[in-house]
């Protein structure tokens, strides 16, 4: 008996997520195939089109991590017609062109042509030492800006699951791409766009207390509870190719209906802020207090849709105050601790069956009180 409890209470505070890898051999034999080009760019060529945009670096790839002397023997490895490594670009639907791979290397020698930094740690042409680009012999400069760099492009006719597949392959960078900074690299458009804007709400930041966000857990949350509530396709695992597939299928979603998600997704928040506050998306005990600090992922799927796509009678949750709060929660506390929903937000949170049953149960409770 004391063996079940502590499980019980471990799947509470450790709940079981699968991390299924996305099959490729669900894709169509015929549309597996990669589809690339190589180009030989110069340096002067590729920092006009990091200038005009043609080539771009997205913004989770930003971060600049290499040191001076890093960046200094970039720069030397350039005079000294060291080979360099293959940079990795990503066709876009408008033709330009995503880094994928390399964008350290692209960021320091912008930063040094543009006189970011001087020349120090070098050992093949110490003589250089302490130079910018612009005191440097215009010989020197020239040589630089005429050399080459390799860079293969992945092109738009590429499935997008070879796309993140290639992704995960030659993902180089300092730190490591989680899956939903990959989907940003490939997918980044107006529902992107909308997520990150969303992300940045005080409600969203105050109910879920996740403040600085380096990885994008927000986005891929927020991200969750759109396909979730919207996806023409049903939820079946695995979660991450679900995910996948959604981003595929909404990137380009149209103004009008990026506005009324957001608008959509912003009325749930409110409502769940005016009834559970501080204790919205965790589990509570029998004392209507949070049972661990961190909010539950699989409950936080539950009460988002439940919001965003129930029918409920809205002038009943802006009845709520603090006198008739605690009989809300009690109910909710209630369904929650019921066996079958206990195990759906606990253990095997991204099994089919569980995720329906979760989000439907919790939809008819709230569709049920607020009737």
């Amino acid at each position: 008996m004391a063996g079940n409890d502590a499980k019980k209470l471990a799947d509470k505070l450790f709940p079981i997520y699968d991390d299924e890898d996305v099959a490729i051999v669900d894709i169509p034999p015929e549309q597996r195939r990669l589809h690339t080009e190589t180009y030989d760019f110069s340096i002067s060529t590729l920092m006009d089109y990091l200038k005009s945009g043609a080539v771009f670096i997205p913004d989770f790839q930003r971060k600049y991590v290499w040191n001076r002397g890093q960046a200094s023997r970039l720069i030397e490895s350039l005079i000294i017609q060291c080979p360099i490594p293959v940079i990795y670009l990503n066709q876009e639907r408008d033709e330009r062109l995503s880094v994928i791979d390399g964008n350290q290397r692209l960021n320091s020698i912008k930063l040094f042509i543009e006189d970011g930094f001087e020349l120090q740690g070098l050992t093949a042409y110490p003589e250089l030492e302490g130079n910018l680009f612009s005191s440097l012999d215009p010989r020197f400069r020239r040589h630089i800006l005429n050399r080459t760099l390799r860079c293969i492009t992945i092109l738009k006719e590429t499935h997008p699951q070879i796309k993140i597949d290639v992704f995960e392959r030659i993902n180089t960078g300092a730190v490591q791409l989680n899956p939903q900074e990959i989907r940003h690299g490939i997918y980044h458009g107006p529902l992107f766009i909308m997520i990150d804007e969303v992300s940045e709400e005080k409600v969203w930041k105050d109910l879920t207390g996740i403040k600085n966000d380096t990885r994008m857990k927000n986005n891929e949350l927020i991200l969750r509870a759109f396909a979730l509530s919207y996806s023409d396709v049903q939820y079946r695992k695995p979660l991450k190719r679900f995910l996948n597939e959604f981003s595929s299928n909404y990137k380009d979603i149209e103004g009008n209906l990026v506005l009324e998600w957001k608008s959509g997704f912003l009325k749930a928040l409110n409502n769940i802020n005016r009834l559970f506050g501080k204790k919205a998306f965790r589990v509570l005990n029998e004392r209507l207090e949070p049972q661990v600090k961190n909010f539950n992922s699989a409950l936080f799927d539950a009460v988002i849709v439940a919001f965003i796509t129930g029918r409920y009678n809205q002038a009943l949750v802006n009845d709520i105050n603090d006198a008739t709060r605690d009989a809300f929660l009690r109910q909710f506390q209630r369904v929650i601790t019921e066996p079958r929903f206990d195990e759906a937000i606990t253990s095997g949170t991204s099994a089919t069956q569980l995720v329906h049953y979760r989000i439907n149960a919790m939809r008819d409770f709230i569709e049920g009180y607020f009737r």
